[in-house]
């Protein structure tokens, strides 16, 4: 016996289906010999439907038309039975190509229902097309995620665009009317059984109002219907909900899907973290489990039902869905339809771990696997597991497993794990989640510990705000309090801190009072409370930035985003861009996209920098990262944002002037002071020049890159619902406030170089030593590069250099005066600033002789550049470079902590007071020693 009769007797083994359909038609077995063995695409099921017509039908016979469709869909059962059972296809070439193929049924039957409907009554008119309107169908369910069993219902939804009248027919009907009689015909072909038996089962109950419902609504019809009626449980429906017909790539499908998404969307997915939806679909699971067990009282054990049962197919689809709810309003990646794809989105961005990831993917291909061995026996829509001894043995040795007890094994395993990590998803497990005692406030906060905690909580018991909370909600906060004080009141190495700590959790608790959803993050995440206690208890800037932008609790019950972007911060930051634009992108055509895309801007900016934050402050990474690190980050962050803003900006100001919005301009961002050094804090000014590239006599020009600049400035300025992004100066260009917005590079050039009427002074080449190339066209940020490296490479006086920049230096100085007696890091003597003027003199005095000293490298890499070429000791360029890291690394935390001015008493520092004595020393030879020629 040759190998494919080996095969034919497996598949006839494992399925009755099979046996019966080769001995009904036995001149299929030599077809199978041809084609069992090629893999299943959507061109062979093209072919597999276009042999089947020329074979079997008659063109406008609906009977015949019927066996066509019917005898296809068996012959592909039978093909895709033999490839699965016998180890040829893998599971997403089953579940692919049932649902392309339910998707080419589906539109071949409108076609056929089409031309007899409108040879009798014309054709529905879309007045937004002018076209002929289509019938919309929506694929829900397994077909609508391209996962379809082998004995699927399809879950589908009838729609049209608009109501009207029939045209070009020797009668008319409402477009009502027209698309009813194509609905219930297309059911009738696909779902009625003949001596071929069905194609497809047609379940309807998804539609508006369900079988109380019309069987076709229009889409006016439809958005109303979400907007009054939808139910929680319809957004998980319409995650998987897809545009079946008309196909994809037909004239028809972009005007369709598109009207559609703009409906489904905002009704779908929220604008915000949803963690709402964790209760949501508790209580739905919750529905279905009793259900299931219903349905099991004929059986040993709801376990047996591997969908609905415990740990079975379904628990694996809740759990991914909770993530699309969740997170697909602010990350469309989420958006995605298939459940592994998913799963694999969710272990990507690390938010389970991926060990668990790959549990629940196992399970998912081996629960599916068994439930296509279950079904394809006897095509039966059935999800348990058979009683009999014999089946169990024949589905043992179809899952590849020598005999029934270990195929048990493995089955009860994965179940145990999808079991085990839905509950935990779910926070099934009552001891993870907050006590919620009852609300009688017996307890009190101790106030020898917490003495400003505990006036503000009695305060706030006794206040309007509390007793206008629902009952639930202060049921939350009071635990919240009682369960974040005894947590502080543990850690007696900081009890010190605790009542500071507690204070900030309560400002927070304030801000997020009446969002069910944030207070849910912290009640059933313990580890979420525990991480915002940490940072609420390291930094009064963060706990600010927390209670201004709630939806960053998100980031406090994962470390993966932290740990991505200190291993790797070049593809995290490409990465970043990537679903920035992604997002940008998914809002494009709304009729609000300019203000949405501005608060997806700031909801990217804050979030980025929260995980900066989080990096920075040690909380979920093994080590804190240093304060060069935290600038870098902070600084590629801005880069982006100003990138994504040119970006964007570009198309509104080229469709003004008539210019392609394709292709970006010659223009480009110069970012100085902080941002061009790289040292940007967390809430720095961005010092900007914007330059553009053109003929010095094309005054559109100059209008057309104004008004860029002036739109870029206003996104990035203007404060909108979600917050804001920065504050920009633009002072620093030619001629400051006097000068034009926008500079034309041969101008900056001449000015810089004194070459005209206007000339750059001393401390705007100091200024720029510290400028680079943040955003806009790359070519033109060369052109910068050219030209700054062109003026500090002059050869100067440095005498009259050093008189200058110590003038400059005095003028620093009385602009920051300090009465006190403590230290300024920054900008007393001694400080921060003194090392920037040092490094800035050393720049413009000597990079003609040692170009690599105009490199934008940071400070303390070009102290050791002019300590590598001589103009310093080694020594001593080394220990000015520590000092510098120090004085900036204590300035960091005190900002980070709330100080609004960065002062120490320098007697309590030693470490300080050396470095502070390191940096008068190298002032001293610096700017009262000899020049060195």
């Amino acid at each position: 016996m040759d190998v494919f009769l080996n095969q034919i007797d497996y598949l006839k083994r494992h399925s009755n289906y099979a046996r019966r359909w080769l001995s009904a038609k036995p001149g299929w077995l030599d077809w199978l010999r041809a084609h069992g063995h090629e893999k299943i695409d959507l061109k062979a099921i093209e072919c597999l439907l276009a042999d089947c017509a020329a074979d079997y039908g008659v063109e406008g016979d609906e009977a015949q038309f019927m066996a066509q469709l019917r005898l296809a869909r068996q012959r592909l059962m039978l093909w895709i039975a033999f490839r699965d059972l016998n180890g040829m296809a893998d599971l997403d070439e089953v579940t692919q190509s049932l649902s392309q193929f339910a998707q080419l049924a589906t539109s071949s039957a409108i076609n056929f229902i089409r031309a007899d409907l409108q040879s009798r009554f014309g054709v529905p008119w879309s007045q937004s097309t002018n076209a002929e309107m289509p019938l919309m169908v929506v694929g829900m369910g397994k077909l609508g995620g391209f996962e379809l069993n082998l004995s699927s219902d399809i879950d589908l939804i009838f729609l049209y665009e608009h109501e009207g009248e029939t045209q070009g027919g020797p009668k008319s009907l409402s477009n009502h009317e027209w698309f009813t009689s194509m609905g219930q015909r297309l059911i009738k072909l696909l779902a009625e059984h003949d001596a071929n038996g069905f194609v497809f089962r047609v379940d309807m109950r998804l539609r508006p109002n369900g079988d109380s419902g019309p069987l076709v609504c229009s889409l006016d019809m439809l958005e109303e219907y979400l907007l009054v009626q939808g139910r929680e449980w319809e957004r998980y429906a319409w995650i998987k909900g897809r545009l079946i017909a008309p196909m994809p790539g037909s004239p028809d499908y972009a005007h369709c899907e598109k009207s559609l998404d703009q409906l489904i969307r905002p009704f779908v997915y929220r604008r915000h973290l949803d963690y709402g939806v964790i209760a949501s679909i508790r209580d739905l699971h919750a529905q279905i489990q009793r259900e299931a067990q219903r349905r099991s009282a004929n059986h040993q054990g709801r376990s047996h039902d591997i969908k609905l049962g415990r740990g079975g197919i379904r628990e694996i689809e809740f759990l991914a869905q909770m993530f699309q709810l969740m997170r697909g309003g602010t990350d469309p990646r989420f958006r995605v339809r298939p459940t592994l794809q998913v799963l694999s989105l969710i272990g990507q961005l690390g938010i389970m771990p991926a060990n668990e990831i790959k549990e629940l993917q196992d399970a998912y291909v081996f629960l599916r696997r068994l439930e296509h061995r279950i079904q394809v026996w006897d095509d039966q829509q059935t999800h348990y597991l058979p009683d009999e001894i014999t089946a169990r043995e024949r589905l043992a040795d179809a899952m590849g497993f020598q005999d029934e007890a270990q195929f048990l094994v493995v089955l009860d395993l994965h179940q145990q794990n999808v079991a085990r990590l839905f509950k935990k998803a779910f926070l099934l497990d009552d001891e993870s989640r907050l006590d919620l005692a009852p609300l009688d406030h017996s307890w009190e906060l101790s106030e020898a510990v917490f003495p400003q905690t505990s006036i503000r909580w009695k305060t706030w018991n006794d206040g309007p705000k509390a007793k206008l909370l629902p009952e639930k909600s202060r049921l939350i906060l009071d635990s919240l309090v009682r369960s974040a004080a005894e947590i502080l009141l543990a850690d007696e190495g900081h009890l010190k801190l605790a009542d500071q700590t507690l204070l900030r959790f309560f400002d927070l608790l304030e801000a997020i009072a009446r969002r069910s959803a944030y207070l849910s993050i912290l009640s059933e995440y313990p580890k979420a409370l525990f991480n915002v206690l940490a940072l609420l208890k390291a930094s009064q800037w963060g706990a600010r930035y927390l209670a201004l932008h709630p939806h960053l609790l998100d980031y406090l019950l994962n470390s993966h985003t932290e740990r991505a972007l200190i291993d790797d911060p070049v593809q995290y930051w490409r990465e970043v861009k990537d679903n920035l634009n992604v997002r940008l992108d998914d809002v494009a055509a709304d009729s609000d996209a300019s203000e949405q895309a501005m608060d997806i801007l700031r909801i990217t900016h804050h979030t980025e920098t929260f995980i900066t934050l989080l990096a920075d402050l040690g909380i979920g990474v093994e080590q804190a990262l240093p304060v060069e690190k935290v600038s870098d980050h902070l600084s590629a962050l801005a880069d982006l944002i100003l990138q994504a803003t040119f970006e964007r900006v570009w198309p509104s100001v080229a469709d003004k002037f008539g210019l392609a919005e394709d292709v970006l301009p010659p223009f480009a961002v110069i970012s100085y002071g902080k941002l061009g050094g790289k040292e940007l804090g967390y809430a720095s000014d961005l010092d900007l020049v914007f330059l553009y590239q053109s003929d010095e006599s094309d005054c559109a020009a100059q209008e057309i890159y104004a008004l860029l600049a002036k739109r870029m400035i206003n996104w990035l300025t203007a404060f909108t619902s979600t917050g804001s992004l920065f504050e920009i100066d633009t002072r620093l260009r030619p001629n400051g406030s006097a000068g034009f917005l926008v500079t034309n590079v041969q101008a900056f050039r001449k000015y810089q170089l004194r070459e005209g009427d206007n000339a750059a002074w001393v401390w705007e080449h100091q200024a720029l030593t510290r400028a680079r190339f943040s955003a806009g066209n790359a070519e033109v940020g060369n052109e910068f590069d050219a030209v700054r490296s062109e003026v500090l490479t002059q050869k100067r006086n440095i005498d009259h250099l050093r008189s200058e920049i110590l003038e400059m230096r005095r003028k620093v100085h009385e602009g920051h005066p300090n009465p006190t007696i403590d230290f300024d890091l920054k900008h007393d003597a001694g400080g921060m600033v003194d090392i920037e003027f040092i490094v800035q003199f050393l720049v413009l005095a000597y990079a003609h002789q040692y170009p690599q000293l105009i490199a934008n490298l940071g400070n303390i890499a070009l102290l050791r550049i002019a300590g590598d070429v001589g103009l310093i000791e080694n020594k001593i360029a080394q220990s000015t470079g520590d000092a510098y890291r120090l004085l900036r690394s204590d300035q960091h935390r005190l900002r980070l902590d709330g100080a609004e001015k960065t002062r120490i008493q320098l007697n309590q520092e030693p470490r300080l007071e050396a470095a502070r004595e390191c940096v008068l020393q190298l002032w001293q030879e610096i700017f009262q020693a000899p020049s060195k020629a």
